[in-house]
């Protein structure tokens, strides 16, 4: 019954769209409910694009059986029709007595009280802390066990773990051939790249995965992937200009770098060049083109490396787009190094508490909210500390109706003379009156709402400051001859009278 089919696919579809409004409607809590309803968003956006595929085919009709279904139903007898599915599906539960029935309305739909999303306590480790850092532990270990590597330390190697290139990095060239450099690169790219699928999973992670080959394909094409130039198009009278640190001339035989120019071209004909030449060109490995009888060894190199760098370039191209969980985990690593046993354990103890105190409290705030939407508050008289409206007795005899607005803080309104004197000695208005150039005697403000009357004010204070300090500035002290000192004015008029 294909129709039958049809009909139940296009309700699943409207009933996954209707589970995932849903679930986006509701606002989650921390970072753990927010994963858990995107893992399960991407669950139901998967289930779509399958019934969407199943739809689609039903439509095209490749083998003409809806089409016939149709033409049973329109031209036949129509209570025959009827009575020969109905006997085709009593059939069938005569068949399969215990066969359940699928309830689109049910299977979709959250209930109260239930988490939210779907369980993600198995997809992360405890480092990771639900996707908020990275976990390069075993990347660390493995890069340790790489031969001719710097032994840093875990925080330096989050810095740099995805530098390839001298000097971050001092494995030459054809060691990365080996197997266990392979399999390193190999399986930080594979971590990174799961990583991203935990945190961001609504992401189309085939795309930004296809987009980092595309900008690879492009690369290598025109001999730029970084460490990994063809050093047949590169070796010329200067040298490849490709290993050591990239800035000066190397020799592939000496195996140095060479800042100058000058100095690489008198090198050349030096003996310790000149040996180093032969015995490279003696063991096989010549800077020239290959014979033909090692030309399918010299393809099959090629290909090796071309392997290695595109993993080289996944993991460099993945570590731009993870920059803030690795910033992150520098930080957090940094941190706990600093903290005791005991300090560590107490924090591991809160996240689980706070883990397992999370659906009782969202519990808790949907009966609280329940119990406010029965609350009948018709005057919008304030709450009380029990949560109910206070008696309208009390609102007058505050004067909680009487509004008080202040200029200085923004145009605010104060409900009632109690607040709006408790306001002057608040933050809100010391700040304001800051704003305003204000920064002393701020008691003296109370009761000025005003910017033009605080301003006016404040000039009146500045001027009366200054001439009280230049009228103690001028005081001019005189001295007669018996010694005793006396103001000039004072002094002035025992002059005149003839006492001095």
């Amino acid at each position: 019954m294909l129709l039958e089919d049809q009909r139940f696919i296009h309700e699943d579809l409207e009933r996954l769209e209707q589970a995932i409004a849903d679930r986006v409607a509701d606002e989650p809590r921390n970072i753990k409910d927010r994963l858990a309803r995107d893992h399960e968003v991407a669950q139901f956006l998967d289930r779509i694009d399958e019934q969407s595929k199943r739809l689609l085919d039903i439509y095209k009709d490749a083998d003409g059986a809806r089409e016939r279904e149709i033409q049973a139903i329109s031209t036949g007898d129509q209570f025959e029709e009827f009575y020969k599915q109905l006997d085709e599906i009593k059939d069938f539960h005569k068949r399969y007595p215990n066969e359940p029935v699928e309830n689109l309305e049910r299977a979709y739909k959250r209930h109260e009280g239930e988490p939210i999303g779907m369980d993600i306590d198995n997809f992360f480790t405890g480092e990771e802390s639900f996707g908020q850092f990275l976990d390069l532990t075993k990347a660390h270990e493995d890069y340790l066990n790489l031969p001719g590597v710097k032994r840093l330390t875990y925080v330096q190697y989050l810095e740099v773990f995805d530098a390839f290139t001298p000097p971050q990095m001092l494995i030459k060239r054809p060691n990365k051939l080996s197997d266990k450099y392979f399999q390193y690169v190999g399986d930080l790219a594979s971590y990174l790249e799961g990583f991203i699928k935990k945190i961001r999973p609504l992401q189309d992670s085939d795309k930004l995965f296809g987009s980092f080959d595309e900008e690879f394909e492009k690369q290598w094409a025109a001999n730029e992937v970084p460490g990994w130039s063809d050093e047949a198009a590169q070796n010329g009278p200067q040298g490849p200009q490709t290993e050591g640190s990239g800035e000066g001339i190397w020799c592939a035989a000496c195996e140095k770098e060479f800042k100058n120019e000058n100095v690489y071209k008198n090198h050349l004909t030096g003996k310790k060049h000149i040996r180093a030449a032969e015995a490279k060109k003696a063991s096989g490995d010549s800077g020239e083109k290959p014979a033909t009888a090692n030309g399918v060894s010299a393809v099959a190199s090629r290909l090796k490396e071309r392997a290695v760098a595109e993993r080289e370039h996944r993991v460099r191209s993945l570590a731009q787009v993870l920059d803030a969980e690795r910033q992150a985990t520098r930080i957090n690593v940094e941190r706990k190094q600093g903290m005791t046993e005991r300090e560590r354990q107490m924090e591991l103890e809160a996240l689980l508490a706070e883990s397992e105190n999370a659906g009782g409290d969202r519990a808790g705030d949907q009966s609280d909210d329940d119990g406010d939407d029965r609350i009948y508050n018709p005057l919008k008289l304030p709450l009380a500390w029990d949560g109910k409206p206070i008696p309208y007795w009390l609102y007058k005899l505050h004067g909680l109706g009487v509004e008080y607005p202040c200029e200085i803080c923004g145009n605010f309104v104060y409900m009632g003379r109690r607040a709006f004197d408790k306001h002057f000695s608040e933050g809100l208005h010391i700040w304001g009156l800051k704003c305003l150039g204000i920064t002393s005697n701020t008691n003296l403000f109370r009761e000025i709402t005003r910017i033009d009357d605080a301003l006016r004010l404040w000039e009146k204070l500045e001027h009366d400051r200054k001439k009280d300090k230049d009228s103690r500035d001028n005081v001019v002290q005189m001295e007669d001859a018996e010694g005793n000192v006396m103001p000039e004015r004072i002094y002035l008029d025992l002059q005149k009278q003839g006492i001095l």
